[in-house]
C-alpha cells in the first residue's frame, strides 16, 4: 500500500447525500432554466464535495438560455478538474471567473444588445461537514432545519418600482464577477431547496417549506413545488432542487488512528540495511522529529533520500497525519526550486517516503563559506528561493518553516526548497478529522512572530521569513537581534525595533533596507500582501524608498518635499544604484 492511498483512506468521505430536482417551462415557450448534480466516489468527494447548481437565462437576453447551460455544464466539468489541494472557494471561484468572462465574451460577438449570454446562478458545494454556497442573481438557496426555513442567499435585485425590479448582478454582465460566498456547518438531516423566481416568487414560505418536507421521494417533492407555482399563475421557468444530508462521516479517533497507523514505522536504520527494495547507504541527517537517508534502489540502480518519521510519535496521530501530508503536498508542487517528490510504485511495508537528492550545501552552511557575497548572486538566491515559495501558494499551501537550513544550493548557486514539515494546506483543512491537529510553530528566527501568539497570517508569514533570509545573507545578522527569541506576548512584540541592515552593511542601499523593513513589520497589515511586489522592490528602487528615515522621522511635514525630490532622482537611481548594487 502506497503512503498516497493511505491518505486517501484515512480522510476518505462517506457522506450520504439524496437528491431530487425538476424543471418545467412552464408557461413560457421555452424552457431557459438549467440544473444539475454531482456527486463523485471516492477521492473526488474527499476533495472536492458533491455539487449541486442551478441557473436561471435572463428572459431579456436573447442567448440567456444557453447561458445558463453553459454555467451548469461547465462548472460540473471543470470544477472537478481543479487542484485537489485547492479548497472549496478557490476552486469554485477560479472556474466562475472563467465562466463568466466566457459569456461576457460571448455577449459582445454581437452588435445586437438584446443577444446576451446572462444569466442567474446558486451553488451548493457540499465537502465533509461543511456547505459552501456561491450565489449571484435571484434564484435562491434554503434550508430546511427542524422544521424551519431560511434563506441562505441573497436576491440581487434593484427595485424599480413597486411592481417591477432588475437584476442588478448576474453572470456575464460584467467583466468583474462579484459572487456572494458562504459557508455553513451541517447536520445530519438538512435539506437544501435551490429554486429560480418561478418557483419562489409564485409560492409563500409556508408552502415551499410544506410542500419540499413532506413525505415521499424528494423528487416528488420538487414536482409538487413545480406544479403549485403553476397553479399560484407563474408565467416564467419552473425548476427547483432538493439536497438532503442522510449521513455524515463519523468516524471515532481510536478508527483515525487505527487507519493512520496501518504502515508501522521503519526500524532504526543503518548502512547495508534493506527496506522494500532500496539499500540504506548512510544516513544524512536525524532529529527528534525526523531522519533522512540516501537510499539505492536495488532493482534500478537509481538513487533517493528517504524520509522516516522518528518513533517518538509512533502514537501520535496528529504527527502522522501531518507526516503523510507532507507526501501528498510534495507530490502535487511542480518547480525548479522545490525539492522532487519520488512517487514509489511498488507496495510499502513501513511509513517513508522518497525525495530526489540534491547535491550542495544547506543554506546557512552556504552563508559560512561565502562571508561576503556579491550582490547580484545573493539577491539571484532570494529570487528562486521566492519561485518555490509563490509554487506553494499557487497551491493554497503555507510552509511556515522557512530557513536556511531547509534551503539548499546547489554547485551552480541555485536554490532549492527542501522541506515540507511544517506546510499548512487549506483544502485539507476543510476536511474533518476527529483530532486535534498538529501545529508546527516554525523556527524562532525566522518564523512570523505573530503566528507564535496563535494568529496566522498566511502568504505574510512566509514572506516574513522569506525577508529574514534575505537580511541575514546580506548582513549575516537578524534583523531584530535576538529579540524575538524572549516574546511571548503581544506587548514584548510592540517594543521591537527593526535594526537598519545598513548598520551591519554599509553598502546596502536605502531603498533595498526600506523594502526589507516593510516586510519584516511586527503588525501583518503593514506588510507586503504578495511576493512579487515584494522581490520589485528588493530588486528596482522604489521611489517612496529613496526617502532618507531620517527625514520622515525628523521632520515629518517635508515628507512631500522628499517625496517629490525622489521622482527627479528615480531616473538616476533606475540606472546608478541597480547598476552599482547588482553588477
Amino acid at each position: 500500500m502506497s503512503n498516497l492511498n493511505l491518505q486517501a483512506m484515512y480522510l476518505r468521505d462517506e457522506i450520504q447525500l439524496s437528491v431530487g430536482q425538476c424543471s418545467d417551462k412552464g408557461r413560457k415557450e421555452r424552457n431557459e432554466d438549467c440544473l444539475g448534480f454531482v456527486q463523485p466516489e471516492g477521492n473526488l468527494l474527499t476533495t472536492k464535495g458533491a455539487v449541486a447548481v442551478i441557473a436561471d437565462g435572463v428572459s431579456t437576453a436573447e442567448a440567456g438560455g444557453e447561458a445558463a447551460e453553459i454555467c451548469v455544464r461547465e462548472f460540473l466539468s471543470d470544477y472537478f478538474d481543479t487542484p485537489d489541494i485547492w479548497t472549496v472557494g478557490k476552486s469554485a471561484q477560479k472556474v466562475l471567473t472563467s465562466i463568466n468572462r466566457t459569456l461576457y465574451s460571448r455577449s459582445h460577438e454581437y452588435l445586437s444588445s438584446t443577444r446576451g449570454y446572462v444569466c442567474t446562478l446558486s451553488l451548493l458545494v457540499i465537502k465533509s461537514r461543511t456547505a459552501h454556497l456561491f450565489h449571484i442573481g435571484d434564484s435562491r438557496i434554503y434550508l430546511i432545519r427542524d422544521g424551519r426555513l431560511d434563506q441562505l442567499t441573497e436576491d440581487h435585485v434593484t427595485q424599480l418600482n413597486k411592481r417591477e425590479g432588475c437584476l442588478s448582478r448576474a453572470m456575464g454582465m460584467d467583466t468583474h464577477l462579484e459572487i456572494d460566498y458562504r459557508p455553513l456547518e451541517i447536520e445530519p438531516g438538512d435539506l437544501f431547496l435551490l429554486t429560480t423566481d418561478g418557483v419562489h416568487d409564485s409560492l409563500d414560505p409556508e408552502t415551499l417549506l410544506r410542500l419540499a418536507s413532506s413525505s415521499g421521494e424528494l423528487k416528488s417533492c420538487c414536482e409538487a413545488l413545480v406544479n403549485a407555482a403553476y397553479r399560484a399563475g407563474s408565467r416564467d421557468n419552473l425548476s427547483c432542487q432538493l439536497v438532503r444530508v442522510d449521513q455524515l462521516h463519523d468516524a471515532s479517533l481510536d478508527q483515525l488512528t487505527e487507519q493512520l497507523t496501518a504502515l508501522p514505522f521503519p526500524p532504526e536504520l543503518e548502512p547495508g540495511m534493506k527496506i522494500d527494495g532500496y539499500l540504506i547507504e548512510e544516513e544524512l541527517y536525524a532529529s527528534s522529529r525526523s531522519q533522512l537517508y540516501q537510499v539505492q534502489e536495488i532493482e534500478s540502480g537509481e538513487r533517493w533520500v528517504m524520509k522516516t518519521p522518528s518513533r517518538n510519535f509512533e502514537d501520535d496521530a496528529a504527527y502522522i497525519e501531518r507526516f503523510i501530508m507532507e507526501e501528498w503536498v510534495g507530490s502535487r508542487i511542480s518547480n525548479d526550486h522545490v525539492v522532487r517528490i519520488h512517487i514509489a510504485h511498488r507496495p510499502k511495508t513501513f511509513l517513508y517516503y522518497l525525495m530526489e537528492p540534491v547535491e550542495g550545501v544547506s543554506l546557512d552552511r552556504w552563508m559560512k563559506q561565502n562571508p561576503i557575497p556579491k550582490p547580484a548572486l545573493a539577491i539571484e538566491l532570494i529570487k528562486q528561493i521566492a519561485d518555490g515559495l509563490k509554487a506553494f501558494h499557487q497551491r493554497e499551501t503555507l510552509h511556515q518553516d522557512l530557513k536556511p537550513s531547509n534551503i539548499m544550493v546547489r554547485p551552480d548557486n541555485s536554490a532549492v526548497i527542501v522541506d515540507f514539515g511544517s506546510v499548512f494546506v487549506a483544502g485539507i483543512n476543510e476536511i474533518f478529522v476527529p483530532l486535534k491537529r498538529d501545529r508546527v510553530l516554525g523556527t524562532l528566527n525566522y518564523s512570523d512572530p505573530v503566528f507564535r501568539l496563535g494568529q496566522n497570517t498566511g502568504i505574510r508569514g512566509d514572506m516574513f521569513s522569506l525577508a529574514a533570509i534575505t537580511y541575514e545573507l546580506f548582513t549575516h545578522h537578524l534583523p531584530y537581534g535576538n529579540g524575538l527569541e524572549n516574546c511571548d506576548k503581544p506587548q514584548q512584540l510592540q517594543k521591537l525595533a527593526y535594526i537598519p541592515a545598513d548598520r551591519h552593511n554599509p553598502i546596502i542601499p536605502v531603498w533595498f533596507d526600506r523594502a526589507l523593513e516593510k516586510a519584516l513589520a511586527i503588525d501583518p497589515s503593514q506588510r507586503y500582501d504578495c511576493i512579487d511586489r515584494m522581490m520589485q522592490d528588493l530588486t528596482q528602487p522604489n521611489p517612496e524608498f529613496l526617502v532618507p528615515r531620517e527625514a520622515e522621522q525628523k521632520h515629518p511635514n517635508a515628507l512631500l518635499f522628499w517625496q517629490l525630490m525622489s521622482l527627479v532622482w528615480f531616473m538616476i537611481a533606475l540606472f546608478t544604484l541597480i547598476a552599482f548594487w547588482l553588477k
